[in-house]
């Protein structure tokens, strides 16, 4: 087992982390931006090292200095949470020429799966359900406006480098394309480097359902069940739970042996997450592969009992997965994402110092934050404060607990999406499951 892991992240990650690294006597370095010296995981890692101003590309997007903070604190391995360098190739290439093991993939699966056209190529040889599609990425907007007629339309454009959202536009005819397809290829071009994109035929109203798989370095690949991730705006998740009120046994059978088949396919190893479009009719297609924890994955762990982080830990350090099949599902579970965001200003941005902060409790209630009373929310990063996670014995019962627990949340001095969050909770479509990718925008229209 590793004796001190250093922690390229930053925030309520950081501090997941750091927590599951106490339970398995690991020490823990902390890297911070100047922005981020009075943050949680900074005062609670063993050592920490603040490795440059606040911007991103300055800091946590700085390899050099990252690289340079574990040598000088002895560290043995690096964990990048999620978001920042968790799915760059490079950076686990440069931590595995370090001398480091980098707690997750292998720089060759990180590839492939984030090279979304070689990840369609990849699950079609594995016989996993693919939405039709392009076979090769393109930044022509020409011989794209072909292959969209091949294809027929709706479709959806999307960045072959991309992920989180970014870089994707619906085209509904021939002029939304051309409009869409400048677009997608400039987000693309501005988040990841890399201005090519590939085509799909887009589902109409499918819901967004993902498989949690773990995968041990001796060849064990297991899946965790599915989560609903279907409540989002803009292709950015708000609410998620386990499991989907839409899954039947046999459907989530069904699923998770197609992603333990495409995770097999690579040698995949650690934890991971296999998205899938299901559509109305029962039809399920792979989007693509997240080779990193995911935001969501509390809801996981609260219906299986199974601890991610400590599981990544442990396969990245070579023991065997303790898994061999998949777990029984126990109870509901559901996340809310707090951000600070203005819902009433168009989820506008909403950084500042939080006046008054108090997390709500109780059975089956747990708050995954790095804020605190005075914390200053800085304007360089992701806008998410908290994750309100809860457990309970029937969706029902865990919709309830949610609804109140947010009821509870005292946070003043900055906007946040908590009465938001309670709208949606309380909707009948939500309350009687029936949703899907573009609930979050039918809904903001008619309000």
């Amino acid at each position: 087992m590793f004796r001190k892991i250093l922690i390229a992240n930053r925030g309520e990650i950081a501090l997941r982390i750091i927590r599951a690294c106490r339970e398995l006597d690991i020490r823990t370095v902390a890297v911070h931006s100047e922005a981020d010296q009075d943050s949680l995981h900074v005062r609670f890692s063993d050592e920490h090292i603040c490795i440059g101003p606040p911007p991103s590309r300055e800091s946590y997007l700085n390899v050099p200095r990252i690289l340079a903070a574990a040598e000088i604190t002895g560290a043995d391995a690096v964990h990048p949470g999620y978001g920042f360098l968790a799915e760059n190739a490079e950076f686990a290439e440069i931590c595995e020429r370090a001398g480091l093991v980098f707690i997750g993939p292998t720089p060759e699966q990180i590839r492939r799966m984030g090279d979304k056209a070689e990840a369609r190529r990849t699950m079609i040889a594995a016989d996993v359900p693919v939405v039709p599609g392009s076979t090769e990425p393109t930044d022509d907007e020409a011989s794209g406006l072909a292959e969209a007629r091949r294809i027929g339309f709706p479709v959806m454009i999307k960045a072959a480098a991309g992920g989180g959202g970014k870089g994707m536009r619906a085209a509904f005819d021939e002029d939304e394309f051309k409009r869409g397809f400048t677009v997608a290829r400039n987000e693309a071009e501005a988040n990841f480097g890399n201005p090519t994109v590939y085509l799909e035929k887009l589902v109409e109203r499918p819901r967004h359902v993902e498989i949690q798989v773990l995968g041990d370095r001796h060849g064990s690949v297991v899946h965790l069940g599915e989560r609903d991730c279907s409540i989002q705006r803009r292709h950015q998740k708000l609410i998620e739970e386990a499991p989907s009120p839409s899954v039947t046994p046999e459907l989530r059978e069904a699923m998770g042996a197609a992603a333990v088949k495409g995770a097999r396919a690579i040698g995949y190893h650690g934890a991971g997450t296999v998205e899938f479009l299901l559509a109305p009719d029962g039809q399920f297609y792979f989007m693509e592969m997240n080779t990193r924890i995911q935001v969501e994955h509390p809801v996981t762990e609260l219906v299986t009992s199974t601890d991610l982080i400590k599981e990544q830990i442990r396969v990245a350090a070579g023991e065997k997965l303790a898994l061999r099949e998949p777990p029984p599902l126990v109870g509901h579970s559901i996340e809310c994402r707090i951000n600070a965001e203005d819902p009433e200003q168009g989820f506008r941005p909403s950084p500042g110092t939080i006046t008054t902060f108090h997390a709500p409790g109780g059975p089956g209630v747990r708050v995954d934050t790095h804020i605190y009373d005075g914390y200053v929310v800085p304007p360089f990063y992701d806008s998410m404060l908290a994750k309100l996670v809860v457990h309970g014995t029937t969706r029902d019962e865990a919709r309830r607990r949610a609804y109140h627990a947010l009821e509870e949340f005292i946070l003043e001095g900055i906007h946040s999406t908590i009465p938001f969050l309670r709208q949606v909770l309380a909707h009948p479509d939500f309350v009687s499951g029936d949703v899907d990718t573009g609930f979050v925008e039918r809904y903001l229209a008619r309000s």
